[in-house]
């Protein structure tokens, strides 16, 4: 089973695949279950997905009234023997998962698959946390997705780095002390 987890889109107007860099929109089309672990912003954004995928998702602190309505704030998928809990805001930040952790516990879960922080995360520990970053508004990264594949009951992950804009203090970073 393949799966893509993303996270952030922040889509506030307009049609979500036309935004979304164009290989993250092959690898939905190419999944068998999309996980989106909020900030969708507008049910548009989410209607337009879960018309072309099957999408499992929660919503986040900047979805619209409406869609914090349709969706969950939390969930649980039991999928191939494993427990994959999703939620958008788990960790205060990429050094800090802690919480996280004891979010996964919380809700007894093997995987917990969270948003937020706009920036990719893989920890493995007793639970595997994995943060999908965002594929339109990254954070100190580039933007990105994450790719699960389960198979026999045993879960692998990588994060998929994409096309598309790119964290204005990343490409700052880059440029530092280099001379023209």
């Amino acid at each position: 089973m393949k799966i893509i987890a993303i996270s952030d889109t922040h889509i506030k107007e307009g049609s979500i695949l036309a935004q979304i860099p164009a290989g993250l929109a092959r690898l939905i089309k190419d999944a068998d279950i999309v996980i989106h672990a909020g900030d969708f912003v507008t049910k548009e954004a989410y209607d337009e997905l879960s018309g072309i995928c099957r999408l499992e998702a929660v919503h986040g602190n900047m979805d619209e009234p409406e869609l914090k309505r349709l969706l969950p704030a939390r969930k649980v998928l039991e999928l191939d023997g494993l427990s994959l809990g999703i939620i958008h805001e788990a960790a205060l930040s990429i050094q800090d998962t802690i919480g996280a952790r004891y979010m996964a516990k919380e809700m007894d879960v093997d995987v917990l698959i969270f948003g937020h922080i706009h920036r990719p995360l893989i920890e493995k520990s007793d639970v595997l946390l994995a943060c999908p970053g965002s594929p339109t508004v990254p954070r100190l990264s580039e933007p990105a997705a994450i790719e699960f594949r389960i198979e026999d009951g045993s879960i692998s992950g990588k994060v998929i780095t994409l096309e598309g804009t790119r964290c204005g203090a990343l490409e700052s970073a880059r440029g530092f002390g280099k001379s023209n």
